[in-house]
């Protein structure tokens, strides 16, 4: 499977490109900002979008899905969950970055848990993973042992939960039940910051140890 990171937009969400190098298909997951760098490099790997994907609807992380849908007509999918989120788009970025980043795309289809993702010969399974937002989900490509976490867990952190629709024992179960399930060498990429693996943060997330302060 072809992958590229690019880090996009003011609060530097790791945007990844996925793309099938059998059948150059491919796959945008979290397009935070930048449409005209992420179309750069679907032409620089040779690959036909065809689908548009967000782990969840907060602004930071969807604010290029609608310029890249009107260029290439790919369909919008995040969970159904997410929608009320999607609409305040433009209302949270005008109050955190100052500027309008004009209407939300429009949702062509949900992801849901149960759902495979499929873009040529490769698969994503879709996990639940709510939390950090009401209908979080994170993607989990087995056959490279890569899961995408969206803003569900980061390298020595969780994603935060005071913002709207946020829960922390939901997101917490979410993690336990969704993530801490897989192999210990699958590979955690996230919505921030660097990559780690399932087994590095199960020993070493502050948040996860077996004696976390929110332990039961």
């Amino acid at each position: 499977m072809i992958l590229e990171t690019l880090t996009v937009g003011p609060l530097q969400v790791n945007c990844y490109l996925l793309g099938c190098a059998q059948t150059q298909q491919a796959i945008v997951l979290d397009p935070g900002d930048n449409a005209a760098a992420i179309q750069a490099a679907l032409r620089r790997h040779g690959l036909k979008l065809v689908a548009i994907l967000a782990t969840h609807a907060h602004f930071d992380h969807v604010m290029a899905a609608r310029p890249l849908q009107e260029a290439t007509s790919a369909p919008f999918r995040l969970h159904p969950a997410e929608r009320p989120l999607l609409a305040m788009m433009r209302r949270m970025a005008l109050a955190w970055l100052g500027y309008d980043p004009g209407e939300p795309p429009e949702v062509n289809g949900d992801l849901l848990a149960g759902r495979p993702v499929i873009f040529g010969a490769e698969t994503l399974e879709v996990r639940f993973t709510p939390g950090h937002s009401p209908g979080g989900v994170s993607l989990i490509h087995h056959a490279s042992r890569r899961v995408f976490t969206g803003d569900a867990l980061f390298a020595g952190g969780i994603g935060r939960t005071d913002l709207p629709g946020g829960d922390l024992p939901t997101l917490l179960a979410s993690i336990r039940d969704q993530l801490l399930t897989l192999p210990d060498d699958y590979v955690v990429l996230s919505g921030h910051g660097p990559a780690s693996t399932i087994g590095e943060e199960r020993e070493t997330n502050p948040y996860l140890v077996e004696d976390a302060w929110w332990t039961p």
